[in-house]
């Protein structure tokens, strides 16, 4: 038996305080694939923590981060249950839909809101990382999916 005590299930940073979300952060422009998904699998721990912090239902709710672009406009993205990213581009950060294009093989969508399989997550923040200026985590966002769009979920 180990006299050291468990390892907490959050940092202490992310369980001290309620209704708070880390300030925004300045990004690090992420350079491969090992440093995108060691960046995916910090993040997917973090917002686990501000939600349970923030004591948040998590059904429908649009937790995720917003990245705050270098040249103006924010992407919000938000992935869900079964697999799905969402990408919400406002129009200041219009300018950047080739490059999600690119990134993910995708076509434009009809609306504001990328669809994207999983497996396109790596190569799109690869693609975006050095564009983004700060990273910030989202608790609620009211994705503007169209009348033509589908989630498939």
């Amino acid at each position: 038996m180990s006299d050291q005590p468990p390892e907490p299930l959050f940092p202490d940073d992310a369980v001290s305080g309620a209704d708070t979300v880390p300030a925004p952060r300045p990004w690090i422009a992420l350079q491969n694939v090992h440093e995108i998904e060691t960046w995916i699998d910090t993040y997917n721990r973090e917002l686990q923590a501000v939600v349970w912090r923030n004591k948040l239902n998590t059904v429908n709710a649009g937790q995720g981060i917003c990245f705050a672009l270098e040249l103006g406009g924010e992407i919000y993205l938000h992935t869900t249950a079964e697999g799905l990213v969402l990408l919400d581009v406002t129009e200041e950060a219009s300018w950047v839909n080739p490059v999600i294009s690119a990134a993910t093989g995708s076509a434009l969508p009809a609306g504001t809101v990328w669809v994207l399989p999983q497996d396109t997550l790596t190569q799109l923040i690869l693609g975006l990382s050095g564009m983004i200026a700060t990273s910030q985590f989202v608790l609620r966002h009211e994705y503007r999916i169209g009348k033509g769009q589908r989630l498939g979920y």
